[in-house]
């Protein structure tokens, strides 16, 4: 588990310098919406031999959002597709308070807290719903 400070300093940064931004063309996408709070994302993602080469979005949204998106992008490219999936489970475990931080996830660990807070839960798993929903095809 991270120190409350630092792990806002990792969403704050995450949230207003977002990295993997941008669209891969051509690669499967999915936007989504949550209605809630008006946070927007699409993600791309880009697979190749059973690996996930490139994940991108863009959108707009909470800093919550936006650094969960930011993370998810640096965690996953160039990932193999099965360990992908089972960080993103990992994750969503502990996002939704049934898991508690698990270091493999990394800098991700810094969103644990939104475990407490179920209306930002939506924020913090909308980049991976539409990862998600990308990987399945749209």
């Amino acid at each position: 588990m991270l120190p409350e400070a630092l792990a806002r300093q990792i969403i704050s940064e995450h949230g207003q310098h977002p990295r993997g931004r941008g669209e891969i063309a051509g690669a499967p996408h999915a936007a989504l919406d949550n209605p809630g709070c008006g946070d927007q994302v699409t993600v791309w993602a880009r697979v190749e031999g059973g690996r996930l080469l490139d994940v991108r979005f863009t959108g707009r949204g909470c800093a919550i959002s936006q650094a969960s998106a930011s993370l998810m992008t640096q965690t996953l490219t160039g990932k193999p597709l099965a360990e992908a999936r089972d960080l993103a489970a990992r994750y969503r475990a502990m996002v939704l308070g049934e898991a508690p931080p698990d270091p493999a996830l990394g800098e991700l660990v810094a969103l644990s807290g939104v475990s407490r807070l179920h209306a930002r839960r939506k924020c913090a798993l909308l980049a991976w719903n539409a990862l998600e929903a990308a990987l399945a095809g749209g």
